[in-house]
């Protein structure tokens, strides 16, 4: 186990198992270890590491196992580590792929180093955060116009299966070491194992692995690994902000279910359900991992979460409490996706709270607002196209028509880590490009282009040539 390698000898008995229950484990005490203490015992060689949840009474204590618990029983002994849950940090950890533990699972050598890092770290203090106000461009057209991402900041990547999620991500992964010479810590929460080796050699292909960290907590663990693997993955992330000082990209996929592994939990703790049977804890338990996403002097983690919404319901507890905290909220939609529109994301339903004109600038706000009309006024209009045909519209709502359409085909964008795939060179735009781009486009300089000239390019300077 790492970072708790000492011999059994070693260790201080402090009491045994006296009941089993899922992953929970009822322990009898001499003295209560505090609590999110770390605990283990041994079985046929084996490490099963425990961490505190909950004291009974003044002997009896509740621990959720970080392992599978075939093979505890009632008397096993219990040992007392001397510390909560913590991980080696290194700065080699980067190209790694790791476990909750901190264990690598890429088959490579454990992190060099000695030094270890607890998981549960206080957020920093409030005279040293510094605030959220940047701009930090991303060079996708869409996404830098319609919801623009802010250094330090949060945003919230909704979408289902087959949108382009995992591109969308891996394409910020790419966007932050070349552009902000940064680097990325990805966390998978609760992931199936095809889809972590699927990310593993799609990143290693696309050459965004060096700069990057995985650390994964599959499907079929624990659930206090899946409820702590988010933990781990922000600890790596704060080591490369504090220590190496680099600008670094936090992405959660998905953090909807360390919400559900918190939930099982929960319930197994015999906490009693709160609104929807979610646990009672849930809003400290959001705020924990969120509050600690934040710029410093030294750097700063920018966090990037994909949002997991049940029955498509914005507002299901969990669901809001995750929104409150967010800055940027992107949503994939299936109707861009369907009709070839990537990245597909919905121009309508994204936005982030601090484009405003203090923020952004006026000409981007602007420029923002009016993408925005024209896109929803063809919305609007496209049940009277399908039915009576566009001649049958007036001449001014026919030129928004036109605009509109070139406008959702300009958004579209070839991605680096998808060039080898696609055949097409990625391309990465500046803000200044796309608004004025943009501009052009709705001042109606490039009318006469046919749609697709607009498609799978980037700036029109590309599609031009």
């Amino acid at each position: 186990m790492v970072g708790f390698g000492q011999s059994q000898a070693e260790l201080i008995c402090i009491g045994h198992i006296v009941g089993v229950q899922g992953p929970v484990v009822e322990i009898a005490c001499e003295r209560l270890p505090p609590l999110r203490q770390a605990l283990l015992t041994r079985f046929d060689h084996e490490a099963y590491l425990f961490e505190v949840h909950q004291h009974l009474d003044e002997h009896h204590l509740r621990a959720v196992t970080l392992h599978g618990t075939s093979g505890l029983t009632r008397g096993m002994p219990v040992y007392d580590t001397g510390a909560p849950l913590h991980v080696p940090v290194s700065a080699d950890c980067l190209g790694r792929v790791l476990n909750v533990f901190g264990e690598p699972q890429d088959g490579g050598p454990p992190l060099a180093g000695g030094a270890f890092r607890n998981v549960h770290q206080p957020p920093p203090a409030l005279r040293d955060v510094r605030g959220v106000s940047e701009l930090l461009p991303t060079g996708i057209k869409v996404i830098d116009l319609l919801c623009p991402f802010f250094r330090g900041g949060k945003t919230g990547l909704f979408g289902g299966a087959g949108v382009g999620k995992t591109v969308l991500i891996m394409e910020f992964m790419h966007a932050i070491e070349a552009v902000h010479q940064g680097v990325s810590v990805f966390a998978g929460v609760g992931e199936r194992i095809r889809e972590g080796h699927e990310l593993w050699h799609d990143m290693r292909e696309a050459g965004v692995l060096p700069h990057a960290l995985l650390v994964f907590g599959e499907m079929d663990e624990s659930p206090g690994v899946r409820f702590r693997v988010a933990l781990t993955a922000l600890t790596y992330a704060e080591y490369l902000r504090d220590t190496q000082h680099r600008e670094v990209l936090l992405l959660v996929d998905n953090i909807y279910r360390m919400v559900q592994a918190g939930s099982e939990v929960s319930s197994l703790l015999g906490r009693m359900p709160a609104t929807v049977g979610y646990q009672p804890t849930l809003g400290t338990e959001i705020a924990e991992v969120e509050d600690r996403i934040a710029s410093t002097a030294a750097g700063a983690v920018t966090s990037v979460q994909a949002v997991y919404v049940p029955a498509d319901d914005l507002t299901d507890p969990a669901v809001s409490a995750i929104l409150g905290h967010l800055d940027t909220t992107v949503i994939l939609s299936r109707r861009q996706a369907g009709q070839g529109l990537y990245p597909a994301v919905d121009p309508l339903r994204s936005f982030s709270k601090l484009a405003d004109r203090h923020s952004v600038g006026d000409r981007h706000y602007r420029v923002a607002e009016a993408v925005r009309e024209h896109i929803a006024r063809y919305r609007k209009l496209e049940d009277i196209i399908a039915m009576l045909g566009l001649q049958e519209l007036a001449a001014e709502d026919r030129q928004i028509v036109h605009r509109a359409r070139r406008l959702e085909r300009y958004l579209t964008q070839p991605f680096f880590v998808t060039a080898q795939h696609s055949g097409l060179a990625g391309a990465s735009v500046t803000l200044d490009d796309c608004l004025a781009d943009c501009e052009a486009i709705l001042g109606g300089r490039h009318d006469d282009w046919p749609e697709e000239r607009f498609y799978m390019r980037g700036t029109l300077a590309d599609a031009a040539s």
